[in-house]
């Protein structure tokens, strides 16, 4: 859904959800390590904290009206910081198939002509954002990106990117036929 020709592009209102890492620690009082919120998909009440916070926004959008597009909660879920927070390929793997399956959920409970749900997959740094000092291949970048997106084709966001990185993501994201943006 929404694979082939992504609504935003022909104009109208989207909402977005914002920032997931800071609601959940600052408002939730959550502890998110290394603010990687996608730990949270190893259990049920995690799914179910994640799921609340995406359904909040969908209600807002069918609410008003307006389309919405859902960043997936990956932000970290890449394989620096995988491997740091104890997560071999796999099972990283297995996180982002199920942060894209939660927002398909949400899509399949809100999607409606006035209110289309867009998912997208987000990917943030290898390091500190700001800090040119580990920007990414192509290559490399391709490696963070096949696993988690692949599947399910949805589009592909990278917040908190250098240049470069951003610039290797997004042709990453074009070797597997992805939509890509970048954001800061």
């Amino acid at each position: 859904m929404h694979r082939e020709r992504l609504p935003q592009l022909d104009g109208g209102l989207f909402l977005t959800d914002g920032g997931i890492e800071t609601t959940l620690i600052f408002l939730e009082g959550l502890k998110l390590p290394d603010f990687a919120a996608f730990t949270l998909l190893h259990t049920a009440e995690g799914e179910a904290t994640l799921g609340k916070y995406f359904d909040t926004y969908a209600a807002l959008a069918k609410r008003f009206e307006t389309g919405l597009i859902l960043e997936s909660a990956t932000w970290r879920a890449s394989p620096d910081w995988a491997s740091k927070l104890g997560y071999d390929r796999d099972a990283l793997t297995e996180a982002n198939r199920k942060a894209i399956r939660l927002l398909e959920n949400v899509r399949d409970k809100f999607d409606t002509p006035s209110t289309p749900v867009v998912i997208s997959g987000c990917l943030g740094p290898r390091g500190d954002g700001y800090v040119p000092d580990r920007a990414m291949s192509a290559d490399v970048a391709s490696s963070a990106v096949r696993p988690a997106l692949v599947k399910s084709k949805a589009p592909l966001m990278t917040l908190s990117l250098n240049r470069c990185s951003a610039a290797a993501m997004c042709r990453a994201s074009s070797r597997a036929d992805l939509a890509a943006g970048s954001g800061r």
